[in-house]
């Protein structure tokens, strides 16, 4: 599917018919972080199999569903799961819905991931803030015919994750007790972890940590001229002097362990943006 106007606000049209409320925020939950969408309020739950031309999510983890509802006082539509391009799908297609997302009216993106710690300061379980970013992943959603109605040519990634934003996310995280550290996100392909020596350059770059998600996603909510927060949960060390990397199974039961705590801290943003 071509990202065009209409058929992007035909797609958004016939999700807004099923849902109960007109989402402003738009939450994309990552592996093993979907559970907090079963806590959303007056919720419309619509498999992604549902909606024409998404993609089916095949990751470990992610439940494959939009759920459109009330979270922390605030419209959402949350992403039960997202798409990854290790799955086979471009960067359009991993991005379509964040280009659904703006035509139904949202105007803020949270980003959320479970991302590998590259920084020495970060345990598994802790919460990081991206800052910034790094795009390893060799493509970029925007590759193609741009209408320049729907964004600019060249959009400006300076303060893609809203400054603003961020500092909310710090003061909520202080109020609530919780560490949050800040850093800079490298976005790769997958599906493979990397090896000691590419984590070692990833180090030398000024990466605390890296995935292989979010990056496609911000670019195109940028695009669009949507807000950005990004939180990455530490699933994992990917530190190669230590001589051991976690797999896909370790991963998954860390997310598991930590993400009431993600759940508080991303509710009670919401609640105070």
């Amino acid at each position: 599917m071509n990202n065009h106007k209409d058929q992007l606000t035909q797609l958004a049209g016939q999700i807004l018919e099923q849902s109960h409320v007109k989402p402003e925020y738009g939450v994309i939950l990552g592996s093993g972080l979907g559970v907090l969408a079963e806590s959303a309020e007056n919720a419309v739950v619509i498999p992604y199999g549902e909606i024409p031309n998404f993609p089916t999510s095949t990751a470990p983890g992610h439940a494959g569903n939009l759920v459109v509802g009330t979270l922390g006082g605030k419209n959402v539509v949350m992403m039960q799961g997202r798409f990854h391009t290790y799955e086979g799908y471009s960067q359009q297609q991993v991005t379509l819905p964040i280009a659904v997302m703006k035509e139904m009216g949202v105007h803020t993106l949270i980003a959320t991931c479970a991302t590998g710690g590259l920084n020495y300061n970060f345990v598994p379980g802790d919460i990081m803030l991206i800052r910034d970013h790094i795009n390893f992943t060799g493509s970029n959603p925007l590759i193609g015919t741009n209408d320049e109605e729907i964004g600019p040519r060249f959009p400006v990634m300076f303060d893609a994750y809203t400054p603003a934003l961020r500092q909310v996310a710090h003061q909520v995280a202080l109020q609530s007790g919780l560490r949050l550290h800040e850093g800079v996100y490298c976005g790769i392909t997958g599906p493979v972890f990397f090896t000691p020596a590419e984590l070692r350059m990833l180090m030398q770059w000024g990466c605390d940590s890296v995935g292989m998600s979010i990056v496609p996603e911000v670019i195109m909510a940028v695009h669009r001229g949507m807000k950005v927060l990004g939180l990455a949960l530490i699933s994992d060390m990917a530190i190669p002097d230590t001589g051991h990397h976690a797999t896909g199974a370790d991963v998954l039961r860390v997310v598991n362990e930590s993400s009431s705590k993600f759940s508080q801290l991303l509710v009670a943003t919401l609640k105070a943006l």
